[in-house]
């Protein structure tokens, strides 16, 4: 009878296992279907958790490794991708028992998108030569904080480009070769120095995306700064993602704005222009006006053609809009705070913290209290709310000028 049990519980245990590798090889590719607007790590740490640890090899093998194919979306490539490093990233990227895959898919997107640039077109997986690039030189952890949808849709520089980017390996791994002939003498000393080159850039790149989502630290924004010129000429980010990048690291305004403002960025500085217009009444927002308008640095004229200076493009473009849509912004607040929805104090902050950069406009002889164009919203605004001091204040200082 024991024998009997044996022969029937061993074909059962079989399909059991069987069923229970279907349902996570589904799981898997449920994850892969939907994670494409979550952070590449928080899919990987999903992955981990929904294969067992005897299970993931095999799984790698059975349901990741044929989504690097060429015929696969973007998205998912890129995200595969960043799981075969995460899979292994507390060691080092040479370890990786799937680094010569990882590196071959290198070598053919690479070399299919550097035909394609030399025909004058742009590959549409430049991204995924970058992100294969990054993980293959040890900087995979990079990647980790970006969706994949991100990564697809993030513009690549062109010393980011694939045609750029290289991989030094060892004898037994296809080396890549550079598109363009380079005479012998000096080329290995300029590679090198290119490659430190570009991995420098790479590197001050990812931590501009980066800080559209984290507070990056003092030294992250020490080896960040220096790079913003080269990073926004042209802009690695849009204007989408400047507000983002203000209201998450607010350190970066001035030097990036200016950098933005005075670029040979397609768009013109319109876009720029008009993310400070809508900033919210925050020290941060009038910090950055403030150091705007005072600014002398050349920058191009939108309606002559010719130069103007930052201070002068933004008095005249932006701080009317800035200051109409923060007393805007105040208004919604007071309503808010009168029909209980919030409890702090950020109507009555934002209207001390307004009155007080409008004066210090006043005193710097930016804005006339004497002008209605100038200031006549203001003198609405403060009268409105006289019961603050500032606002008090500011009040019978611009009734003061036009009276």
């Amino acid at each position: 009878m024991m024998q009997t049990a044996s022969y029937y519980q061993a074909p059962l245990a079989a399909k059991q296992t069987a069923s229970m590798g279907d349902a996570t090889r589904a799981s898997v590719n449920h994850l892969l279907a939907g994670a494409f607007t979550t952070p590449c790590s928080t899919a990987a740490h999903a992955f981990m958790q929904i294969v067992p640890p005897l299970s993931r090899f095999q799984v790698t093998l059975d349901v990741l490794m044929p989504m690097l194919d060429s015929s696969v979306e973007l998205t998912q490539r890129l995200l595969v991708s960043y799981i075969l490093y995460a899979l292994y990233a507390p060691h080092p990227i040479a370890i990786n028992p799937f680094k010569s895959v990882l590196y071959a898919t290198f070598v053919r997107e690479r070399d299919t998108a550097v035909r394609i640039a030399n025909a004058g077109g742009v590959s549409e997986n430049e991204q995924l030569v970058w992100v294969l690039w990054k993980i293959l030189k040890g900087d995979g952890s990079d990647i980790g904080p970006f969706s994949p949808n991100t990564l697809a849709r993030s513009p690549l520089p062109p010393k980011l480009r694939a045609a750029n980017l290289t991989l030094d390996e060892g004898p037994s791994v296809q080396k890549v070769v550079d598109p363009a002939p380079r005479n012998a003498v000096g080329s290995a000393e300029e590679r090198s120095e290119r490659d430190e080159e570009n991995e420098t850039y790479s590197r001050a790149a990812s931590l501009l995306l980066a800080a559209r989502e984290r507070v990056l630290s003092l030294a992250e924004q020490r080896t960040l700064l220096p790079m913003i010129p080269k990073l926004t000429s042209p802009p690695v980010i849009t204007s989408v993602d400047l507000l983002a990048v203000l209201s998450t690291n607010p350190a970066l305004g001035h030097p990036l704005v200016t950098s933005l403002l005075t670029s040979n960025s397609e768009t013109g500085p319109e876009p720029y222009l008009d993310v400070i217009k809508h900033l919210p009444p925050s020290l941060p927002s009038f910090d950055l006006v403030g150091r705007l308008l005072r600014d002398s640095t050349s920058v191009a004229d939108m309606s002559t053609g010719g130069k103007t200076t930052i201070a002068d493009l933004v008095r005249t473009e932006v701080l009317g809009w800035f200051i109409h849509e923060c007393v805007m912004w105040l208004d919604l607040a007071e309503q808010d705070e009168r029909e209980g929805n919030i409890s702090d104090d950020r109507f009555a902050k934002g209207v001390q913290n307004l009155c007080r950069f409008y004066n210090s406009l006043i005193k710097l002889s930016i804005v006339d209290p004497a002008s209605d164009a100038d200031s006549a919203e203001m003198a609405h605004f403060t009268l409105r709310n006289s019961r603050f001091e500032e606002a008090n204040s500011l009040y019978r200082i611009l009734a003061m000028g036009k009276f």
